[in-house]
């Protein structure tokens, strides 16, 4: 991954056992820039964590209505409303711990952070690895502080469906639906990418589909059939035109 050149916040929050931290931790991307968000969610989903995201502030908070979330990377430098903002608001209704990552060293910045309960920073340019062991050493800090709690599976609401992430399940109306291995695979890929475009090339990677991509395309079609009350005119997942599909939340 290249180091990254803009300025982010990474806010954390934990509530599971201190093992397999990035087995069980989900993370909400939340950047402008649309190359960087993709390299930070290819990385952190390359080191075992779920991963969601989206482009701002605005949208962000949509997600939070539905999903729950471990960690969040926050673009500091965003239109409308920035990170710190942001940051400020979550503080108020959350204690889930910070990191600020920015793009320079100055006292002035660490103070503004801090501020706004802040509870560590990394400044730019950093290597990836050392943004991943710091994000580690803060979720294991924070496992200890509180040791009984258990992880919680993220539950994602879509139609009148729930999918738990942990488990891999997927409920409808109360009633567990079966899924084959290649559907609960696909549909997998869809929820940990949640709000965003996957690639038919990147689901059949990630799925372990054989065949082309094609073969992603009949999976879809399948899943729709068990989930969808009229497969005809289909909402979960969406196609998105010559790019792929995408699972949104309602």
């Amino acid at each position: 991954m290249d180091r990254c050149i803009l300025t982010i916040v990474v806010i954390y929050h934990f509530d599971k056992s201190v093992e397999n931290l990035s087995d069980t931790s989900h993370i909400l991307v939340v950047d402008d820039d649309t190359r960087l968000r993709d390299l930070l969610q290819r990385y952190l989903s390359d080191n075992g964590f779920a991963v969601s995201s989206t482009s701002n502030a605005a949208l962000a908070r949509k997600l939070m209505v539905t999903l729950t979330f471990d960690l969040i990377v926050l673009d500091v430098m965003m239109p409308r409303e920035d990170g710190l903002i942001f940051a400020e608001w979550l503080r108020k209704r959350t204690d889930i711990p910070i990191l600020m990552l920015t793009a320079r060293g100055e006292i002035q910045d660490r103070i503004a952070g801090l501020e706004r309960g802040v509870d560590d920073y990394l400044a730019k340019p950093f290597d990836p690895q050392e943004l991943l062991l710091r994000i580690r050493t803060i979720l294991r800090r924070v496992s200890l502080k509180n040791p009984t709690e258990k992880f919680t599976d993220v539950e994602i609401k879509f139609g009148d469906c729930i999918y738990q992430t942990n488990r891999k399940e997927l409920w409808q109306d109360g009633q567990r639906i079966h899924l084959t291995e290649m559907e609960a695979s696909l549909l997998h890929s869809l929820a940990i990418r949640l709000g965003n475009t996957v690639s038919r090339e990147a689901l059949l990677l990630d799925s372990g589909i054989t065949g082309g991509v094609r073969t992603v395309d009949v999976q879809v079609t399948r899943l729709r059939r068990k989930i969808e009350p009229n497969s005809r005119s289909p909402r979960y997942p969406q196609t998105v035109r010559g790019r792929g599909y995408v699972l949104r939340p309602n």
